[in-house]
C-alpha cells in the first residue's frame, strides 16, 4: 500500500473513531441528564402538589415553565405508581371546557415522604455543591 493510500485510510479511522466517540458521548450525556430528571421528578410532584390539588395539565404546566423537561408518557405512570404506593389520591371533577378532569391530592404518608425527600434533597444539593465549589478552585 502506498503512504498516500495509508494516509487516507488513517485519516478517515480516525474521523469513524471521533465522530462515533463523539456520538456515544453526546448520548450518554443525554441519557445521565434524563436520568438525573427523572430521580428527582417524584420530590417535584409532590411539592408541586403541598399545597392544591392539581389535574395532570397544570402539574405538566408547572414542570415545564420550569424549565423540568417531562412528556405525559412519562407522568402518567408516575402519578399512577404515586397513587397506588399511597401517596397520592385523586377525584374526578366535571369541567366546563370538556370531559371530567382527574384531580390529585397528596395523601398524609405523602406529605411524610415529601418532608423525607425534601431533607435528602438538601443534603444532596449542599453534597454536590460542595463538591462541585471543591473541583472548580
Amino acid at each position: 500500500m502506498l503512504k498516500s493510500e495509508q494516509l487516507v485510510l488513517c485519516i478517515a479511522y480516525y474521523l469513524f473513531l471521533h465522530t462515533f466517540v463523539k456520538k456515544e458521548i453526546i448520548m450518554n450525556i443525554d441519557n445521565t441528564k434524563a436520568q438525573m430528571r427523572k430521580g428527582v421528578l417524584e420530590f417535584c410532584i409532590l411539592t408541586i402538589l403541598a399545597d392544591k390539588d392539581k389535574y395532570t395539565s397544570e402539574i405538566l404546566s408547572t414542570l415545564k415553565s420550569s424549565k423540568m423537561l417531562v412528556v405525559e408518557g412519562t407522568i402518567y405512570p408516575l402519578l399512577n405508581r404515586l397513587k397506588n404506593s399511597g401517596l397520592l389520591e385523586y377525584r374526578w371533577e366535571e369541567s366546563t371546557s370538556g370531559p371530567p378532569r382527574k384531580y390529585y391530592k397528596i395523601t398524609k404518608e405523602g406529605k411524610l415522604f415529601l418532608s423525607e425527600l425534601a431533607v435528602t434533597w438538601e443534603e444532596l444539593f449542599k453534597a454536590v455543591n460542595t463538591i462541585s465549589k471543591s473541583n472548580h478552585k
